[in-house]
């Protein structure tokens, strides 16, 4: 991240992980470009805590289920920056816009799944890439466990989408290469300020002391700023070989068995 200063869009960076890699970036100097769709205090607020850190930035509003808002962000971005540097996609809509088992869910939902997900990356890429020197960086942020399980029957419609998210990223790593800009996709576990704290406060509680007692090897969920590092880190240039991954960034939850006990995987 050394040299000349660096601009950077995160879809979704009023709250949650997308702030926690907003501030993990401003850390380094990164002027931001915080998007938001609704809540622009949320956003108001992270962009006051970049600045905290050093750094700068804008805000900037968009519902990344339309591709012409997608766009218009882009050119709010391109006028404010002339440049851009990394790119992470990470904004989701809300569970209930979703989250229906596939037996009940519509297609309004599932659209919406694929439009903030596949669609958005889509467009977002390739407006991004015209913005970017060589050497750039994007990112898509996935949940690679539900784009593989079929166990959580409502998340059929996101776990479909990012399964095709992540398709995505491989194919734009390829389309690229060449020009050195790198295309991954992390893939957080449970986290803290997250979707899981919309959940009732009954399931939050099981999810956090099933995963303490060992179901993450290493004792607890994740945060936004371990999320936040492992997007600083793929950005410094040591990262420019690594391309078209899925990261694991979960404390090891993905290495566990699902046909047995945590305690007997772990001692």
């Amino acid at each position: 991240m050394a040299g000349a200063e660096k601009y950077a869009l995160i879809t979704g960076s009023s709250r949650g992980i997308g702030r926690g890699i907003a501030l993990a970036l401003a850390q380094k100097g990164v002027r931001i470009a915080v998007h938001y769709y609704q809540n622009e205090r949320a956003a108001r607020d992270t962009l006051g805590e970049v600045r905290q850190r050093g750094a700068d930035g804008l805000l900037v509003q968009a519902d990344v289920t339309r591709p012409d808002q997608i766009s218009e962000m882009f050119r709010t971005v391109k006028s404010a920056f002339g440049r851009l540097d990394i790119f992470v996609s990470n904004a989701r809509p809300e569970a209930p816009a979703f989250f229906q088992a596939p037996l009940d869910i519509t297609l309004k939902q599932w659209d919406t799944a694929f439009d903030s997900q596949a669609k958005a990356f889509l467009v977002g890429v390739r407006e991004a890439l015209p913005l970017m020197a060589d050497g750039g960086r994007i990112f898509a942020i996935t949940y690679a466990q539900g784009s593989r399980t079929g166990g959580l029957q409502p998340w059929v419609a996101m776990g479909s989408a990012k399964a095709a998210l992540e398709s995505l990223v491989r194919y734009f790593a390829v389309a690229a290469a060449k020009r050195g800009i790198t295309v991954n996709a992390i893939s957080p576990g449970w986290t803290e300020d997250s979707v899981m704290n919309t959940l009732p406060e009954q399931v939050q509680q099981l999810i956090r002391e099933w995963h303490a007692r060992g179901w993450t090897p290493m004792g607890r969920l994740g945060t936004p700023e371990d999320i936040g590092n492992v997007v600083s880190l793929f950005c410094s240039d040591k990262a420019k070989w690594i391309t078209g991954q899925v990261i694991y960034a979960d404390g090891g939850a993905s290495l566990m068995n699902p046909e047995v006990p945590p305690e007997i995987q772990i001692g």
